[in-house]
């Protein structure tokens, strides 16, 4: 088979139907428009919603948007955890220290350097982080989301993004 042998399947493609040619026949006349009203001229353009705010004038011009669906971390750098002296790194350890927020996802960058084996439970890890805790003996365990494998729940309302 070439490319010069193929068709399309039989009844696959139909012939426009061609209106107003004519009293002779289906689609004469009015041609599928009707009689008289707006929606029979030609006159109005194709973006026209019947005097509602056109969508083009209604969309913001050159301003971006804010991603309602962003995930925000709170950074933790490996200097911060040597330096803190735990052995056992977790959201809720670090907020004893005032080192995170409360509620925040916790991401661990690897800004410094880790001198010690430590657990290190974090919702990431950047790889240089995860490296330098694996390679002085740590442990690293990543908490899932709670939100779990879907995507984060909407924050602000309908007007937060304009």
């Amino acid at each position: 088979m070439k490319i010069h042998d193929l068709k399309p399947a039989e009844g696959s493609n139909r012939r426009r139907k061609r209106v107003g040619r004519g009293i002779g026949g289906k689609g004469g006349k009015t041609a599928g428009r009707g009689t008289k009203g707006q929606g029979a001229r030609t006159t109005i353009p194709a973006r026209f919603e019947g005097g509602q705010m056109p969508l083009h004038m209604r969309v913001p011009k050159l301003r971006g948007f804010n991603n309602p669906f962003r995930v925000e971390y709170q950074a933790i750098n490996l200097d911060s955890i040597n330096d803190s002296g735990l052995d056992i790194v977790d959201p809720v350890s670090l907020l004893g220290k005032s080192l995170v927020g409360k509620g925040s996802l916790v991401k661990v960058l690897g800004r410094g350097e880790i001198t010690r084996a430590v657990t290190v439970r974090a919702h990431s890890f950047s790889k240089s982080a995860e490296a330098a805790i694996t390679a002085a003996g740590g442990t690293v365990e990543i908490i899932p989301l709670p939100w779990g494998e879907r995507r984060p729940p909407v924050k602000g309302n309908q007007f937060a993004n304009r």
